[in-house]
């Protein structure tokens, strides 16, 4: 398997959509406009291809020299275990150096996942929810 990332191909949001639904993760899928907003405000999307098809992407927000919020990591499921969503977020932490924290939130399905990739579990962060989007 010869898989490309990068720094600078930008999926589109029917490919973001197709990859996110596929990998299971819940974000609004439904809504196009929404999802291509998502990325259009986030400065550091790495992305995983297969030839030509989207086969994982990190998106986050950074201000590069203190923290960034890893918001959406995602591997399209025939893609799982084969060590891309452990390359995609070492791609973001190269990219935003070692003066940056790495932050995210976790959906329940992946808690197990994040603390076998370098994460510690935090139990000092704060939420308010957003208006119900589904």
């Amino acid at each position: 398997m010869d898989i490309r990332y990068s720094f600078d191909e930008k999926p589109t949001a029917d490919q973001i959509i197709e990859l996110y639904d596929d990998a299971g993760l819940p974000r609004p899928t439904h809504d196009k406009e929404r999802i291509q907003k998502m990325y259009d405000n986030s400065n550091l999307i790495v992305t995983a291809w297969d030839g030509d098809v989207l086969v994982g992407v990190s998106r986050s927000i950074t201000d590069w020299v203190w923290s960034c919020y890893l918001s959406d990591l995602a591997v399209r499921s025939e893609y799982k275990k084969e060590g891309i969503g452990r390359q995609l977020i070492n791609l973001t932490r190269e990219k935003v150096g070692e003066e940056s924290i790495v932050l995210l939130l976790s959906v329940p399905s992946a808690m197990e996942y994040y603390p076998k990739v370098g994460f510690e579990k935090q139990e000092s962060s704060f939420i308010i929810n957003r208006a119900d989007w589904r």
